[in-house]
């Protein structure tokens, strides 16, 4: 029997997701990225967990999308499959923290997968490019999107004009990456942040990270009236009151993620 494209595994509230594809560099398929958008869903509806770690192997994160599985594609097989649009953006639809975990190639469809999440840890082995323009193609997966907010025009213009390749702390410096760590604590440094941020509100987490995803997205007019919606609603929470109560009594708070 084939083994699965996805690997799903449960660490107290942390759900870790690990991409199974080692003979292609965990290469991006329909079929992997399928298994990936139904396990993400699969999680965000769990209540039992708090945050959600994707990562892939030593070697490759993920070495980009399966050259391979489209070389003979059409215009219109694209178009009338959604493809991306289908599947790739389900991570789109997820609201608890998502955290990348890059060891090694993250290439074209593997650095946006990594993008797309909400934290990137990478480990010093890590390396980030987009390279599309080798093949004549272009980032497609938010690529040209989502990198010039995370490191600004000028160096997102150098990655996908002259698929130029970051190592970890060349990524760390430009903010692609939220830390670096070394290459054999990876998981370990990983599944500790995934834990704290897991052991806080479920709820404040979520309106945190869609907050800050405002901020990204839009005006700050609309984002300072969407951040001042999204905290008087935390008044109506019982954890809330709960954690202001427990600084107050200098005590450990007990959240009961509503």
């Amino acid at each position: 029997m084939s083994q699965p494209t996805v690997l799903s595994e449960r660490q107290g509230r942390v759900g870790v997701l690990t991409l199974n594809r080692p003979e292609q560099l965990n290469a991006l398929n329909d079929t992997l990225m399928d298994a990936l958008g139904a396990a993400l869903l699969a999680l965000d509806a769990d209540d039992g967990i708090g945050a959600i770690v994707i990562t892939g192997s030593d070697k490759a994160f993920a070495a980009g999308a399966d050259i391979a599985a489209m070389a003979d594609w059409g215009y219109m097989d694209v178009f009338s499959s959604a493809f991306i649009t289908r599947n790739w953006e389900t991570i789109r639809q997820v609201r608890k923290p998502v955290i990348a975990a890059v060891a090694g190639f993250a290439m074209g469809g593997g650095c946006e997968l990594a993008l797309a999440c909400d934290l990137i840890v990478a480990a010093e082995s890590a390396k980030f490019a987009l390279p599309e323009v080798k093949l004549a193609m272009l980032p497609g997966a938010g690529g040209t999107q989502r990198l010039p907010r995370a490191i600004g025009k000028a160096k997102a213009m150098d990655m996908c004009l002259s698929a130029r390749m970051l190592s970890a702390e060349e990524a760390d410096r430009y903010g692609l990456v939220s830390r670096v760590v070394p290459s054999d604590a990876l998981m370990a440094e990983t599944l500790k942040l995934a834990n704290t941020i897991a052991g806080f509100s479920l709820p404040a987490l979520i309106a945190i990270k869609e907050s800050v995803n405002r901020a990204w997205e839009g005006s700050l007019t609309e984002g300072v009236k969407f951040e001042r919606h999204a905290l008087y609603a935390r008044f109506a929470s019982a954890d809330a009151h709960e954690g202001m109560h427990a600084f107050l009594e200098k005590r450990k708070p007990t959240f009961q993620h509503c």
